[in-house]
């Protein structure tokens, strides 16, 4: 009975979960409210006070709820040892549209900006970046392994600058700004190109028995 009693519970907070997402999705961050999220799903409003507390419980939720599934993907693609740097790449671009197309890019910006002046909401947005630039490091420290040392760049460096290129290329794909000639998707795939032209490459220490 108490196993039926917390699967419930359960179905009940991913459906606010789901709910939330939608009207976020809709109507962006100021038409988030609780009153419209327990329209769309059909629960009274207790319901949300029960599970999250308060509106701003209810977004740290749905924000943890949506990076907890694609950090546990990133995972997956990092951690896979059969593939290339530049496969890894080229996959990063693809769950680029899926997020997209699922709304989690467009929750992920409008969450950054109301965390800008909400303490709570900018720290787990940016503890959930932070995750994330921490897959990156590890992946870069891999090239750096692979590839030699990159100029004057640390692994952090790059991990940071990989970050801000995908975080940047959201923001204009949000704004329409590939619709203006800005070639957003194009640039980060044919960067995946010059990963596999170093890949391809011998490096000088080896090239030379060192």
């Amino acid at each position: 009975m108490a196993r039926v009693t917390a699967e419930k519970a359960l179905e009940t907070r991913t459906g606010l979960l789901e709910a939330a997402k939608q009207v976020l999705l809709d109507s962006g961050y100021a038409g988030l409210t609780t009153r419209a999220v327990s329209g769309v799903v059909g629960a009274p409003m207790s319901q949300i006070q029960y599970h999250f507390g308060s509106k701003e419980g209810m977004i740290l939720a749905l924000y943890e709820y949506m990076d907890g599934q694609l950090l546990e993907r990133q995972n997956a693609m990092f951690s896979d040892a059969s593939l290339k740097i530049s496969q890894q790449w080229d996959l990063a671009c693809d769950y680029l549209d899926d997020d997209l197309a699922s709304g989690y890019v467009r929750v992920l910006h409008e969450l950054t900006a109301a965390g800008w002046s909400s303490p709570d909401i900018g720290r787990v947005v940016s503890d959930g970046l932070a995750g994330w630039q921490g897959l990156l490091t590890q992946v870069a420290r891999r090239a750096q392994q692979t590839f030699g040392t990159i100029g004057p760049f640390e692994p952090e460096d790059i991990a940071a600058l990989v970050g801000s290129a995908f975080i940047g290329a959201e923001a204009f794909l949000l704004l329409g700004l590939e619709d203006r000639k800005v070639p957003l998707r194009r640039a980060l795939r044919r960067f995946g190109d010059v990963i596999r032209l170093a890949e391809g490459q011998t490096r000088p220490d080896q090239a030379e028995g060192k």
